[in-house]
């Protein structure tokens, strides 16, 4: 359904049917309006909804608008369908200015968005912020070359090479299946492959289907947690691959891949099984991640930035 401004007639509607007791959905309902639009003209009235107030404060920011706006219905199509695509009003204006289109400032798109002249709800926005991690209980190990001794040049992400791996898991007690995650640190390519269970054994055959899909030569380092699962280092390296562990409780030191872990989550959430999910499902979320323009890539993809390493 396409947006349209309400008039006070619509508002005085509004006031009445909030009286009579109707919740929003059938107010937007009884308007032939979307269920957003009425949410929204509440949002905007905190202290109460008053007809003839709300209507004033329509006036306001129309008078403050002055120019046309320059959202054309074309622009409108591309930020829509990069806000479907979980890109963020920042990454889409800096993908504009990365590839010299018309410069649209993020803060306009989110406004843009908030004033309802985007047809898509608030919650098509990413959430941000870290969620709390569930409490290892499978045991750890303690053997294994600590991350103090990784090169310098890793930490600085100057070379391509040097991989962060880790495990999604499903919701405890519905499956053993699991992903085992890869993240390029330089580029961020980011790469996941199903196995059935979080066990060294099981990760080391996921390390063997990316060690097909790599030269050698671009696989460099590894760095993981120690976890149970990475009991398999030195398999890895007498693949001539060096293994490094992260300190205890310092995601930090695997970001890129904690970052691309809680993008992947967006297509699988926590109580998802993840050995049911086809492996189309999978390459389609793993498609759009690697394809995301990125602010610390200068708005270029992660598969973009693996290219220009093999060019």
């Amino acid at each position: 359904m396409s947006y349209f401004h309400l008039t006070i007639t619509d508002r005085i509607k509004i006031e009445t049917y909030l009286e009579l007791g109707l919740k929003p959905c059938q107010i937007a309902s009884k308007l032939g309006v979307h269920k957003s639009t009425i949410s929204r003209e509440l949002r905007r009235c905190q202290n109460g909804y008053s007809a003839v107030l709300a209507q004033e404060e329509y006036d306001r920011r129309a008078k403050q608008k002055g120019r046309k706006s320059c959202l054309t219905p074309k622009l409108k199509k591309e930020i829509e369908n990069g806000l479907k695509s979980s890109w963020s009003p920042e990454q889409i204006s800096g993908r504009y200015q990365l590839e010299q289109k018309p410069m649209v400032a993020f803060k306009t798109i989110y406004n843009w968005l908030y004033n309802g002249l985007i047809d898509l709800d608030l919650s098509v926005l990413r959430r941000k912020g870290r969620t709390r991690q569930p409490k290892e209980t499978r045991g750890r190990f303690r053997i294994g070359t600590p991350i103090a001794k990784r090169p310098k040049e890793v930490r600085n992400r100057e070379t391509f090479g040097h991989w962060e791996l880790d495990t999604v898991v499903s919701s405890r007690g519905k499956s053993k299946g699991c992903l085992a995650t890869f993240l390029e640190r330089k580029t961020r390519f980011y790469l996941a492959f199903k196995i059935p269970d979080r066990t060294a054994k099981s990760m080391f055959s996921a390390i063997e289907q990316l060690c097909k899909l790599f030269p050698k030569e671009t696989l460099k380092t590894f760095t993981s947690d120690r976890g149970k699962e990475f009991a398999c280092y030195p398999l890895v390296e007498k693949l001539g691959i060096s293994f490094f562990f992260a300190d205890a409780y310092s995601s930090w030191q695997r970001g890129g891949n904690e970052n691309a872990n809680g993008l992947l989550r967006e297509y699988f959430p926590k109580k998802t099984d993840l050995a049911a999910i086809s492996d189309e499902a999978l390459n389609k979320a793993l498609y759009d991640i690697n394809h995301r323009p990125r602010k610390c890539l200068a708005y270029r993809t992660a598969y973009e930035a693996l290219v220009d390493e093999y060019e």
